[in-house]
């Protein structure tokens, strides 16, 4: 999967460590999309009959995830896994240490250090897309699964950002916003590496923000702007944001309130420990407001 990737797209992992480093203080904050989406995630266990007592949390962040998992499955032992130091700090605080099953660790995706068969859940929300290698997480997962374990994981397909890729396409030809992998290919990926019965649904979620300088300081509090091998090194032209910034008004909604949208294609999916090979896919699309994200969480969390 790895070299079907322009190496200019390819993730620079230091550069995602720094960002998110940089991110975690307000991470909370800022990160409406990644909460809704990790609590639909974490409706998948109304039809998958799971009662894991050990359970992976990869690409924790700072812990939101985590917290769901807790809850649902007190008698677990959690271990949150994340590239960043600053947001498990972040974690951490949340934890009352001495009461709790929970371990925290620093590591990359590529090399999870824990045993092999030793987790019977692996979930992973919005992690997939900073790696460059998809089949050598997906082998690491299958090693560190017990047999019948499950992998329950979220990813950005490639319709994410389509907008303001558009934009920047019209401006230069530099590279400007993260390349995102196919539902199909991740399906693929999974049983090539010996995982069972994989499904796979899509859905398209789009915000609406009041101007396109609005959407890029959330990517950029949440750790998420241009991690790419092949980004500028230099400042952009002026000139250029401008033209980014013109090309953008065209995708204004009139029929929402001339706000400006902004596409994610949220990949949902679970794998088994170990193999069949079926992959099913539907798609659906929904727009909403940032406000109406903020009272669906704000519903969720008191519910």
């Amino acid at each position: 999967m790895q070299n079907s990737v322009d190496k200019n797209h390819l993730v620079d992992a230091n550069h995602v460590r720094h960002s998110f480093n940089k991110a975690a203080k307000n991470y909370d904050l800022y990160s409406l999309l990644q909460q809704t989406v990790v609590e639909r995630l974490m409706e998948s266990f109304e039809h998958i009959n799971v009662k894991p007592l050990s359970i992976l949390d990869l690409g924790s962040g700072t812990g939101y995830g985590a917290s769901l998992l807790k809850h649902q499955f007190k008698k677990a032992q959690i271990y949150q896994t994340d590239l960043s130091e600053e947001m498990l700090k972040r974690a951490r605080k949340k934890t009352v240490r001495f009461l709790s099953k929970q371990r925290f660790l620093c590591a990359d995706a590529n090399k999870i250090p824990l045993p092999d068969n030793s987790i019977d859940l692996v979930f992973s929300n919005l992690m997939l897309q900073w790696c460059n290698d998809p089949d050598n997480v997906f082998a690491e997962i299958k090693r560190v699964l017990k047999p019948k374990g499950v992998f329950l994981f979220t990813s950005f397909g490639p319709d994410t950002l389509k907008e303001l890729r558009a934009s920047w396409q019209q401006a230069d030809d530099g590279i400007h916003v993260n390349a995102f992998v196919d539902m199909h290919d991740i399906g693929d990926a999974l049983i090539r590496n010996g995982m069972d019965a994989p499904v796979l649904n899509v859905e398209q979620i789009i915000l609406m923000y009041d101007d396109c300088k609005q959407l890029l300081r959330e990517l950029k509090n949440i750790g998420a702007h241009n991690v790419n091998r092949g980004r500028r090194k230099t400042l952009t032209g002026k000139q250029r944001f401008e033209n980014m910034i013109e090309h953008y008004d065209t995708f204004r909604a009139k029929s929402q309130k001339n706000k400006f949208p902004a596409t994610y294609e949220v990949i949902y999916g679970h794998a088994w420990k170990p193999d069949r090979n079926k992959v099913k896919g539907e798609t659906n699309t929904q727009s909403v407001s940032l406000e109406d994200l903020k009272r669906d969480l704000k519903r969720r969390k008191s519910s």
